[in-house]
């Protein structure tokens, strides 16, 4: 990134202003910009290349607006996908880490976020994960990317959850997707959350079970995040969200793998995939599975 790009938003023409990088991002760099008359803001550039991850820019741009209608996300300044560059508002309060979530009340407030998020205007597009899985593992055969061995060996299992899931699912709502700790931002009242490269109108348990897995919450956690959510935990609702959670490290695992041969950035993105991978494959083999998929249709 360049002065000369920044110089080219319109929101920072005429204005004074200095940058610095923000944390985190794996496919983008995010910037800190502050202008000397006081306008705060980030820059989101775009790394890598969307079409292989299936992102789409214009839908992020579009459901990050929404998600700011919904008194959840930032507001969006400035959308100039020529250059690569999505500004919105600055946040103030800090990204959370997984062990913030041993907290009731940054559980609670996480919970809340979600929940706002989901009762806000429908986005501009849906999201499959056994779509998008399917496409990913297409494009991992057809560039010859790196594969676990095994991998295919839960094709019958990940049937059945399609299954299962497929069969009970409730109305879709407008949900994130990619809610890892990172992306809840919370300022001891209230939490927001940012990040919708990969939002869509979904089921609501995959946000849950995203967020479960991806912030490592412990079985007690998990019950509490699901009682904070719905207002009560039944053996149906919690094991949809364990089986969405499993669907997010089955169907994410391949997004790592994918970046970890075509991605610009450094960093270990197989070992991120793998992860995941063996979280998925642990709870295929494990002696509960077939229950979480009887549970799962018990209304």
């Amino acid at each position: 990134m360049t002065e000369a790009a920044l110089d080219r938003l319109a929101c920072l023409a005429g204005r004074s202003w200095r940058v610095s990088d923000l944390p985190g991002g794996l496919t983008n760099r995010n910037l800190h910009v502050v202008t000397d008359d006081g306008l705060d803001l980030v820059v989101r550039w775009a790394l890598g290349d969307a079409t292989l991850l299936g992102i789409d820019r214009d839908a992020e741009a579009a459901n990050t607006a929404l998600a700011a209608e919904a008194g959840v996300g930032a507001e969006v300044l400035e959308y100039r996908p020529e250059l690569s560059l999505l500004v919105i508002s600055f946040l103030r309060g800090r990204s959370l880490e997984d062990s913030d979530f041993a907290d009731p009340g940054v559980l609670q407030r996480a919970a809340d976020a979600t929940r706002r998020l989901h009762a806000g205007p429908r986005f501009v597009n849906d999201f499959d994960m056994f779509a998008r899985q399917a496409a990913y593992l297409r494009t991992v055969r057809a560039q010859g990317y790196w594969l676990p061995l095994g991998y295919d060996d839960h094709a019958a299992a990940w049937a059945d959850v399609r299954r299962v899931l497929t069969e009970t699912a409730p109305p879709t709502v407008p949900c994130n997707n990619d809610l890892l700790a990172a992306n809840f931002i919370d300022d001891g009242t209230a939490a927001w959350l940012i990040d919708y490269e990969y939002s869509g109108n979904n089921d609501p348990c995959f946000e849950l079970g995203n967020t479960a897995t991806e912030c490592n919450l412990s079985v007690e956690q998990v019950e509490a995040y699901v009682a904070a959510y719905f207002g009560a935990v039944t053996p149906a609702r919690l094991a949809r969200v364990r089986l969405q959670a499993l669907c997010s490290e089955y169907g994410w695992s391949l997004w790592g793998f994918i970046q970890a041969a075509a991605s610009p950035i450094d960093y270990d993105f197989r070992g991120w995939g793998l992860q995941r991978y063996e979280k998925a494959a642990a709870t295929f083999r494990g002696p509960g599975f077939r229950r979480l998929l009887e549970e799962a249709t018990g209304g």
